[in-house]
């Protein structure tokens, strides 16, 4: 059977597939997603997701010689504006503060790579968020706990962030950053089967 390998640094990533199980790698791509997400903006979002989930997955796949290679990228979208990770604690505010009161969308795209052969399967996900409305005193106390600041949207559902949210329709995990039926989906493509680890 060919290393699993995840191709991203997120600790919560790391966390929901290791929940499955599996044995894995982790060797986090070089692609700066800020850099690469503007060659997408044009995009919808499922597209745009799955594009640099793909770009991450293959990537890393490249280095290797023996592996299936596991990408994913998370958005929220929210009236049409596109929410990455804030870069500083004030965006953080300022998505917190737009975010407040209004449903918001999260996106991930997830991609794997079979080599040799550089062989693709991908997929996405979307799920429906709405956030209560949140006072500038929350949003502040949230924000100086540093848990918005490498979040797509500013916020971690896992987390504090949980206090945040009124109501959600769809994968929690998704919202967390990896859908695992999805996933799991795409895995067992390749002879990855969390129900068959024998």
């Amino acid at each position: 059977m060919p290393q699993l390998v995840l191709a991203s640094a997120s600790p919560r990533r790391q966390r929901l597939l290791a929940q499955l199980g599996l044995d894995f790698l982790t060797i986090p791509s070089d692609i700066e997603e800020g850099d690469y997400a503007g060659l997408h903006t044009g995009l919808p979002p499922a597209e745009r997701v799955t594009a640099l989930a793909r770009a991450k997955a293959e990537m890393v796949a490249r280095g290797l010689s023996d592996a299936i290679v596991l990408g994913a990228d998370t958005i929220v979208v929210c009236q049409g504006q596109v929410l990455g990770k804030p870069a500083s604690a004030e965006e953080a505010e300022a998505m917190l503060s737009f975010l407040s009161g209004k449903s918001h969308e999260v996106y991930t795209g997830i991609a794997l790579v079979r080599v040799p052969g550089m062989i693709f399967r991908q997929a996405w996900e979307r799920t429906e968020v709405r956030f209560r409305q949140l006072s500038a005193r929350e949003i502040k106390a949230y924000v100086a706990t540093g848990e918005p600041l490498d979040k797509a949207g500013a916020y971690g559902i896992q987390g504090l962030g949980a206090l945040l949210v009124e109501s959600i329709c769809g994968d929690f995990f998704n919202v967390v950053g990896l859908p695992l039926v999805r996933t799991v989906a795409l895995l067992q493509e390749f002879g990855i089967d969390p129900w068959n680890r024998t």
